[in-house]
C-alpha cells in the first residue's frame, strides 16, 4: 500500500486555504511512492470554516474528480501531522487508495446497508442526536469486529458532517449535498482494509483494580465489601481527619470503569480501551458513598486514577510504541531497518513503517496546553510513531469500541497488511 498523499493549511480565506492543501496535495500524489489513484478523501475542518462547509468540499470534488467518496466533520481544532490548529479557521485533508469494494461511507441519508460487510467503521457524529450511546453500540454491533473509532463533532458555530458515497443515496432519501448535521456518519470498512487502533486515556492508576459489590445509582457504596469513601481515601494516602487535604486530592481523582469479566488495569499498569474514565461529583459521609459521573453494575472493576501532563505523555507515546511493535517486522531489509532507526529529523514518510496513514481523534479538553505548548500532542505522536500521512481533529467526544468516552485519544493507522 502507497502512503496517503495529506495537506493542511490556515487561512482567513477558506478559498486560500482549500487552494493550499490543493496544491500540497498534488504534489504529493506525483511523487512515485504516494498513492496517485486515491477514492476515499478524509476532510476535516475548524469551526471557523462551518458555514462555508458546503462551498470547501464542493471545491475539492471538483478538483479531485478521482476522489468519489469523501467524510469528515468540523472540530473547535483539527490535526495533522506534528501541527495542530485551535481557534484559527484551518482544513486538512487525506486521500486514501483503498479498493472500492472495501468501504462505504454511511450517513442519514445513505445508510449503511445490508448489502456491505462491515469489518469496523469510522465514525463521526453530533452530541445533540437522542440516544447517542446506544446507537454508537448498536454500530459496532453492525461491524464484525465490533470495533469503532472517531468521534464527536465539536463546534462553537454550526455542527456539520461530510458523507459522500460514490454508490449514491438511497433510495427515496432525496438529494444530499454531502453536508450532514445531527445523527452519525462515516466510513465502514471491509476486511480488506488493515487497520490497528489504540485509545489513550491520560490517566495513570493510582490504586489496585477493585470489585464493586454495591452500588446505589451513581453513588459506590463498598468496594470488596469495604465502604467505598473509605478505600478511595486509603488510595489517596489522605486522612478523613483533614478535610482539605482530603477533598483536593478527590478533586484531582478520576475513576477507571470496565465491564465484568474485563480487566480495569492491564499487564502494563495501563488502563485498556475497555475502561472508561468517569469524574467523581461527589461524596455521601453518611454511608461513605462516592459519587461518579456513571451508573455501574454490581461486579464492574474498577481503579483511581489521576490524569495530568505527565501520565498523558507517558500513555499517549505507549500506544504510539505498541502501534509500532505490531507492524515492524522481526526481519527486514538494511534499508527497512535505517528507515525505522531513524531520528525524527530523518524519518522522511517511508513504506517499510507499513503506515500508509494515520487518523488520531482527541478530545477539545487536551491539546497543546496540556501536553505543554502548541501542537505538543502531536509532536509527541510524530515523535514516537514516525513521519507518516496523519490527520484528525479535537472532538467533544471520542468513540472506540463500541463507547463514548471523554479526555481520550484515539489512534488508529491504516496498514499495509493485516498485523
Amino acid at each position: 500500500m502507497k502512503l496517503f498523499p495529506y495537506a493542511h493549511a490556515t487561512h482567513p480565506q477558506w478559498r486560500m486555504a482549500a487552494a493550499l492543501v490543493l496544491a500540497q496535495l498534488r504534489a504529493r500524489m506525483a511523487l512515485p511512492d504516494h498513492a496517485s489513484a486515491p477514492t476515499l478523501g478524509l476532510l476535516y475542518i475548524t469551526d471557523h470554516y462551518a458555514g462555508q462547509a458546503p462551498d470547501i468540499l464542493d471545491f475539492l470534488s471538483a478538483e479531485l474528480p478521482e476522489v468519489t467518496d469523501w467524510s469528515g466533520t468540523v472540530g473547535v481544532g483539527i490535526a495533522s501531522n506534528n501541527v495542530e490548529y485551535f481557534d484559527e479557521p484551518a482544513l486538512a485533508v487525506m486521500l486514501c487508495e483503498l479498493p472500492h469494494d472495501q468501504y462505504r461511507v454511511f450517513s442519514g441519508v445513505a445508510p449503511l446497508g445490508p448489502g456491505f460487510a462491515a469489518h469496523t467503521a469510522l465514525v463521526h457524529a453530533d452530541a445533540g442526536t437522542p440516544d447517542l450511546a446506544e446507537l454508537i453500540a448498536e454500530m459496532a454491533a453492525r461491524t464484525e469486529t465490533g470495533y469503532l473509532f472517531g468521534g464527536l463533532a465539536s463546534s462553537r458555530s454550526a455542527v456539520v458532517q461530510f458523507a459522500v458515497g460514490g454508490n449514491g443515496n438511497m433510495r427515496g432519501q432525496g438529494a444530499a449535498s454531502g453536508v450532514f448535521s445531527g445523527g452519525l456518519s462515516g466510513v465502514a470498512f471491509g476486511p480488506g482494509v488493515h487497520l490497528v487502533s489504540r485509545v489513550t486515556q491520560g490517566c495513570q492508576p493510582v490504586a489496585p483494580q477493585r470489585v464493586l459489590t454495591a452500588v446505589d445509582g451513581h453513588v459506590l457504596l463498598t468496594l470488596g465489601d469495604e465502604p467505598a469513601l473509605d478505600v478511595l481515601l486509603r488510595d489517596l494516602g489522605v486522612s478523613p481527619g483533614l478535610p482539605r487535604e482530603a477533598l483536593a486530592a478527590v478533586r484531582a481523582t478520576l475513576v477507571g470503569l470496565s465491564e465484568p469479566g474485563h480487566e480495569a488495569v492491564g499487564r502494563t499498569g495501563h488502563f485498556g480501551s475497555d475502561v472508561v474514565v468517569r469524574h467523581i461529583i461527589g461524596l455521601d459521609p453518611a454511608r461513605k458513598g462516592v459519587a461518579i459521573a456513571d451508573q455501574p453494575d454490581v461486579g464492574t472493576r474498577l481503579a483511581f486514577c489521576q490524569r495530568h501532563a505527565q501520565a498523558a505523555r507517558a500513555d499517549l507515546v505507549r500506544i504510539c510504541a505498541e502501534i509500532r511493535e505490531e507492524l515492524e517486522p522481526e526481519a527486514m531489509s538494511v534499508e527497512a531497518a535505517s528507515a525505522l532507526a531513524a531520528s525524527e529529523a530523518e524519518s522522511a514518510p517511508h513504506p517499510a513503517r507499513r503506515i500508509a496513514g494515520a487518523l488520531y481523534v482527541s478530545c477539545a479538553g487536551r491539546g497543546g496546553p496540556h501536553f505543554g505548548g502548541p501542537s505538543a500532542e502531536l509532536q509527541i505522536v510524530r515523535r514516537a510513531l514516525g513521519d507518516v500521512p496523519l490527520v484528525g481533529f479535537f472532538a467533544g467526544g471520542e468513540i472506540a469500541r463500541d463507547h463514548l468516552y471523554g479526555y481520550t485519544g484515539v489512534l488508529t493507522v491504516f496498514t499495509d497488511e493485516a498485523p
